[in-house]
């Protein structure tokens, strides 16, 4: 059996693994979600649940041309609505959220998309990875986005133990740099996508194998 990694050994670890990650994917914050206005964003991102971000991205295209205002989508017919989304899956809901939503920012919130966590959180369709989603790219506020990604990876690095999103954001926050909130699920993403790939891993080509206690069992 293994012997434990003690928190210094994993600090340096954690160190390295940045380092390599910097140096293969840049620090530059990138959302892959196409959107022009914070309110797009945020409906992109409820929208994106269970879904992948190219088939919202296919779909938004035309449908913030057709609502091309928060006015619009608060004023929209559910109907109409869930026409528009349907090809999105779970599109009942996510109509009615994104209705319900529009009309809070705009009677609530004067149209403006709000900070804090606590105020984005008490919107239809918005939870703790969706908020945090907004503060790191909208307002660059230090945040760690947990997606099937996220959660998968840092698993398998070792960096977390725990299985619910919020405690994993908890753990990585511990001991993951500031600098590195936001860009830990930007590279997780690009990572999870071309090489650490659910069903078919890449452990051979990864550039972390050598600091990836699951690439070595």
């Amino acid at each position: 059996m293994a012997e434990k990694e003690s928190k210094t050994e994993l600090n340096q670890r954690v160190e390295r693994i940045l380092e390599v990650l910097d140096r293969e994917y840049g620090r530059e914050y990138r959302c892959y979600l196409n959107h022009e206005t914070p309110w797009q964003l945020l409906i992109a991102v409820i929208m994106s649940a269970q879904c992948t971000d190219a088939r919202v991205n296919i779909v938004t295209a035309d449908l913030f041309k057709k609502y091309d205002s928060l006015e619009k989508f608060a004023d929209a017919n559910l109907k109409e609505l869930e026409q528009d989304i349907h090809s999105i899956g779970f599109y009942h809901m996510k109509a009615k959220n994104i209705i319900s939503c529009s009309r809070d920012l705009v009677e609530k919130y004067n149209g403006q998309v709000p900070r804090s966590l606590e105020e984005l959180t008490s919107l239809a369709g918005v939870g703790r990875k969706t908020a945090n989603v907004i503060r790191g790219n909208i307002y660059n506020e230090p945040s760690i986005v947990v997606d099937t990604h996220v959660k998968r990876i840092s698993r398998k690095l070792g960096l977390t133990a725990e299985e619910e999103p919020e405690k994993i954001e908890y753990s990585l926050m511990e001991i993951l740099p500031r600098d590195h909130w936001i860009l830990w699920n930007i590279h997780m993403i690009t990572l999870g996508r071309t090489i650490c790939i659910a069903r078919r891993p890449k452990c051979g080509e990864c550039f972390l194998r050598e600091h990836c206690p699951s690439a070595r069992e």
